[in-house]
């Protein structure tokens, strides 16, 4: 995959089985039209990472925004998310795939670990191995759940996808990752929207001369992480994209870590909705 430049100005995080991913990408985005013009919206401001899912019933949306773009493929890095409801993870592939209209998956993930952490990792191992993914990872899965899936397989997860933010800041389990080269991508970085009217947000955004959502997302770049926001709004899209030209001081970061809810936890969620 060609990332070289292509990645909104922000590069790409080197994974520990070599492939790598752009630090910035759009999630999440409802099916149809929205989707469409949400994902065509990203790629011309630069992103070069899209992640849909088995469960959001978006793929083939994403599919036609990104034919619909002229995009080259090698440009694009393309997430999707097997569903654990699912009966196996080398035949929901093949399906995404086809909705995808395309021929390998980037990232393929565990989108939770319903049924047990480690029933599904088998079945990744072999969509990996027969070409239908280039990366597997895990998402919502705490630190003992990743030690099992480890200790289980024989192709550790690339990436752990957590929701992760200033309210969210899962140390513990950020800590973890690190131990087991484990990547960490953020998911709900703005806390679906509900943090960029927080006061000491809106304060460090006023101090930097940025918007509240840039510098929630530049936190979790400054914590290494992989971070992937939600818009269907052009603006914001763009407005999101506008991260990599600036820093926060050690002050704001120690500000916006301060707002931690969850006591540093090694837990992926607080209540599972499984």
């Amino acid at each position: 995959m060609n990332l070289n430049a292509a990645t909104s100005g922000g590069g790409a995080r080197l994974l520990a089985d070599g492939n790598q991913v752009p630090v910035l990408g759009l999630w999440q985005v409802p099916a149809g039209r929205a989707c469409v013009n949400a994902v065509r919206w990203a790629l011309d401001a630069g992103y070069r990472h899209i992640d849909t899912a088995q469960a959001y019933g978006n793929e083939e949306s994403v599919g036609r925004a990104l034919r619909d773009s002229g995009v080259p493929r090698d440009q694009v890095f393309i997430t999707t998310k097997f569903h654990p409801r699912g009966n196996d993870p080398v035949v929901q592939a093949e399906g995404s795939l086809r909705r995808l209209g395309l021929e390998q998956i980037d990232l393929y993930l565990v989108h939770w670990p319903e049924g047990g952490p480690t029933w599904a990792w088998a079945g990744m191992e072999r969509a990996q191995e027969l070409g239908l993914a280039r990366s597997i990872e895990v998402s919502n899965y705490d630190a003992a759940e990743l030690e099992a899936v480890i200790a289980a397989g024989t192709v550790p997860p690339a990436v752990n996808q957590i929701l992760f933010n200033p309210r969210h800041r899962r140390q513990a389990l950020l800590d973890a990752c690190g131990r087991f080269d484990v990547a960490v991508e953020a998911y709900s970085p703005l806390g679906t929207g509900r943090y960029v009217d927080d006061t000491t947000v809106a304060g460090i955004a006023r101090r930097t001369g940025r918007t509240p959502a840039q510098v929630l997302l530049r936190w979790s770049l400054q914590h290494g992480l992989v971070v992937v926001a939600k818009s269907t709004h052009r603006d914001r899209i763009h407005e999101n994209a506008q991260i990599h030209d600036f820093t926060l001081s050690a002050e704001d970061m120690a500000e916006l870590d301060a707002l931690d809810r969850t006591g540093g936890t090694d837990r992926a969620l607080e209540a599972k909705w499984w």
